[in-house]
This record gives C-alpha cells, structure tokens and sequence, in this order.
C-alpha cells in the first residue's frame, strides 16, 4: 500500500491518479476531505501533527512525502513511517536545495533531504525547478481582464508540468531501480514569464496582455501569501538564475520514457481555470 501526502496538491493528484490508473493500492493524505479515484481510501490528517497520520501509515509500504519545515518533526514523521511498516519513501523537494543550499529559502529542503538521507529506509528525491502551475496566480486576472502580470519578463526557466511530477513519482514509489537517486524535473524547454502569458492566450483562443511588474511590486503581492525569505529566494530565481537553473534536465526522459510536457500542453489542458 502506497501513502501519498498533499494527494489534493498540483503534484499530489496526478500522483494519486497514476497510482490508481495502475492498480496500487492507494492511501490519500489531507487536512481536508476530498475526491479521490474509486477505489482509493482517504485519511484527513495533518503532516504538521505526526501522530494524526498513523491510521494512514499502519500496512503501508512505501510513502510519498511532502516537506515540513521542521527537522525534529520530519524526524518523527519517518520514525512511524517504519513503525507503520514503510520500506520506501519518495520525498518532494526542490531543485533549489541543490542549486541554493545556503540560501534561506531553501536550507530547510536541504535540511529535510539530509533527514531523508539518514532514516535508513530507501529513497528517492525529486527536485522539480519551477511549476507550470504556479501560473494559476494569474487566473483571477486573465478572467476577468485578459491581463497576467510578472516580473523579470523575458529571464527563460524550464517550468515542468506537476502531472509529469506525479508520473515520476509513481514510479520512484513502485520501482526499486530508483532508489538511491535524487532526480532534477524540468520541463523540455525554458519559457519566459511573457511567452507562457502568450501561450495562454493562444489556449484561450484570445490574446492575454502582459504587464512586467517591478521586483519590488511582485514582492508585495507575494509578500501576502508566502513568507518573506521563499519570496526573497524565489524572486532570485526568477530574475537572476543560476546556469545549471536554466538548463533543461533530461531526468523526466530517463524516467517516463518520453520528453516532459510543454507550458503549452498544460495551458491547453487547464485552460478552463482562465475562461
């Protein structure tokens, strides 16, 4: 039986979805109640308070775990993980805890790998760059006035598809040949802030008009919904990008079998967020 944790988040439900579509037994993990797949069991729990997870963690098998930031608790989350029987644990991070380790914003999923590293149960980490997805902050704007607005309007990053995520996931989570890897996820090509506004469009069948914030004007509106040091290193990122942040890695191929999707192929498939 495989656990998944966030299974109602941009990677969590595709996760959840591939797992089901290939006939796992499947435990979906959130705060709230949700839909899940037939045949699906869902616990509500909480990954900040360990011990709300046991129900879903008694008989499994492997676990897909979301980063909390917190060692100590991350240390108690995978302590009954085992107790509870897991043998495999896939853990969500960033590539930023590569690429930035002594960076604030991602020391702690550095920290949180390290935890990983150390529980003697086998792993596998994945290290998405940028999400296609966090294109949903400009849903309510493209809606209502056509309008998607960003800083650092023509800095290139390879946004991956979540549902490419989950498809990794899912086989780091049934597949003991990944153990013991630590895979970089990108998309198959970089994009721009403006480009990806255009490729909405294009999805809508009408143009979207961009407006380039300031770093200091998108700084305020993150401010409202993220702590201060994720948006301090996420707006490194994406206005001055490391190289190795701007490549293209081809671990989604050597995983799947196939290149990853395009911004476009996912505004085409979650256009109806933007009508």
């Amino acid at each position: 039986m495989i656990v998944v944790t966030g299974a109602t988040g941009n990677v969590g439900r595709p996760l959840v979805r591939a797992l089901a579509e290939a006939g796992e037994e499947v435990t979906a993990v959130s705060r709230r109640p949700a839909d899940v797949p037939e045949g699906v069991r869902h616990v509500q729990a909480d990954v900040a308070e360990p011990e709300t997870l046991k129900p879903a963690l008694e008989g499994a098998d492997a676990l897909f775990w979301m980063v909390v930031d917190n060692r100590d608790l991350n240390g108690r989350l995978l302590d009954l993980a085992k107790a509870g029987g897991v043998r495999r644990v896939v853990l969500l991070s960033s590539q930023g805890a590569r690429t930035r380790p002594e960076n604030p914003s991602h020391a702690p999923l550095r920290a949180m790998e390290e935890v990983v590293r150390e529980s003697g149960l086998p792993w596998t980490i994945l290290r998405p760059g940028g999400f296609a997805s966090n294109a949903y902050a400009w849903a309510e704007s493209i809606r209502t006035r056509r309008v998607a607005a960003a800083p650092f309007a023509d800095v290139a990053l390879p946004f991956i598809d979540p549902s490419d995520i989950g498809e990794v996931a899912a086989r780091a989570l049934t597949d003991a040949a990944h153990e013991g890897h630590a895979y970089v996820l990108t998309g198959p090509e970089p994009s721009t802030p403006r480009q990806r506004a255009a490729a909405i469009g294009d999805a809508l069948g009408e143009p979207v008009r961009f407006v380039e914030q300031t770093r200091e004007e998108a700084r305020a509106q993150m401010l409202t919904f993220m702590p201060e040091p994720v948006v301090d290193g996420t707006l490194d990122i994406l206005g001055e990008p490391l190289p190795e942040e701007q490549q293209v890695s081809p671990d989604v191929e050597r995983v799947l079998g196939r290149a990853p999707r395009t911004f476009a192929e996912w505004a085409v498939r979650n256009v109806a967020a933007f009508r």
